[in-house]
């Protein structure tokens, strides 16, 4: 079975999960302003500006732990109709292959279940963080704009050197079962330190495009500040807000990539066993 006719077998409950998952994102992004006005409200010695806070808080936390007791549920669902199609699928290749593809499909519907929620948030996030940074000040809303399209380009430019690193290491992961059966140490050894020589080059680009990353996106908060900073009349309530909504910017800039690495790596997957 196909994993989009599963997805669309349960088309009811993906369609709920990612209505929550928009409703937290909705209430992730107006956090910052709760936070400001609440300061604001305190400065002005109103105390009700800590309950205008604290209620959108637990709503939040409502709706997160709900969201995370449903998944849990409804991710087991697809995993055990996706592992029970691939098997079907592929009755002719050997136990390593196959004990291989398990453990491939295992991390697919945990990204699905952990790290796609999370996509979506931050891109949502993104999306609206950045109006909303054009709205408050239009000059930190160009250095953003010009730092996050660097970043992107940084993670693209590493792309086809990510797929190819992945498919070697699951080739590898293939042979697994096999390499154990055999019994030799010498064998064992070998096999292990291949895999290990392709985890350590994923994770050698992922380094070297996260420490860029945060680099530049630091030089952006830093200058964001400074920005923030100048003229009269400063309040300091919208200024906090204005920073906050900086760094959840930079937040999503570093995180949406890394995302798109494991992407990469589901992809690869993905072709490799044919589920779509």
């Amino acid at each position: 079975m196909a994993i989009n006719r599963i997805f669309k077998q349960n088309q009811g409950r993906l369609l709920l999960t990612l209505g929550l998952i928009f409703m937290e994102a909705i209430l992730g992004i107006l956090f910052p302003l709760f936070i400001g006005k609440a300061i604001d409200g305190l400065i002005n010695n109103n105390l009700l500006a800590l309950v205008h806070l604290a209620l959108p808080g637990l709503l939040l936390i409502l709706i997160g732990g709900s969201r995370r007791l449903f998944d849990s549920r409804f991710y087991a669902k697809i995993y055990t109709q996706l592992c029970t199609s691939t098997m079907h699928k592929t009755e002719t290749l050997n136990t390593s292959v196959k004990a291989a593809r398990l453990n491939m499909l295992a991390e697919m519907v945990s990204f699905a279940e952990n790290q796609l929620p999370e996509i979506i948030q931050h891109s949502i996030g993104l999306i609206a963080v950045t109006f909303i940074i054009g709205f408050l000040n239009f000059e930190i809303f160009i250095g953003a704009i010009v730092c996050g399209l660097l970043v992107f380009i940084i993670y693209l430019l590493s792309s086809k050197k990510t797929h190819d690193y992945n498919s070697s290491f699951n080739n590898e992961m293939e042979n697994q079962v096999n390499i154990i059966a055999l019994n030799k140490q010498s064998e064992h050894k070998y096999h292990l330190l291949k895999l290990m020589k392709w985890n350590i080059r994923l994770s050698d680009i992922e380094t070297v495009n996260y420490s860029i990353s945060w680099f530049i996106m630091l030089l952006l908060l830093i200058s964001s500040i400074y920005m923030a900073m100048q003229g009269d009349n400063i309040q300091y309530g919208v200024l906090l807000t204005l920073i906050m909504y900086v760094y959840q910017f930079i937040e999503s800039v570093v995180s949406l990539p890394l995302y798109y690495q494991q992407w990469l790596r589901l992809r690869e997957i993905t072709q490799r066993i044919k589920i779509v």
